[in-house]
């Protein structure tokens, strides 16, 4: 069992080592659910590069994505072990900064629909 523990706490530290996968999983922690247009703006950051680190972070299993219409939504998946829980609190308290920055960015997108008329 340790060593399956410890190769999991690999996982999830080699995802969050990352500047961009660190942001993306704050983010979403934060706002609770996010679609790729909405971080690619958040972030200043290309859609491709975007997208591939979500896809990086699913496979880690740390965000899981639901798919609206044509639009793509990610939150930090539902099961997520106590301690995992603990490191995103522990990076978000770290970089309360810089994701405020973000999330006030975001804002200034307005609210969702209209977010989807002007960027998705």
């Amino acid at each position: 069992m340790g060593k399956v523990a410890s190769l999991e706490a690999l996982q999830v530290f080699k995802c969050l080592s990352d500047e961009t996968r660190l942001m993306l999983v704050l983010l979403i922690a934060k706002e609770q659910s996010l679609c790729v247009c909405e971080m690619t703006y958040a972030l200043d950051e290309s859609q491709p590069k975007v997208s591939r680190h979500l896809a990086q972070l699913r496979q880690c299993g740390l965000l899981s994505d639901q798919r609206e219409g044509q639009w793509v939504y990610y939150r930090l998946a539902p099961q997520l072990p106590e301690w995992v829980q603990v490191i995103i609190q522990a990076g978000s308290d770290g970089s309360a900064l810089r994701v405020n920055e973000l999330s006030q960015r975001l804002a200034k997108m307005g609210d969702r629909p209209a977010r989807r008329a002007a960027l998705c």
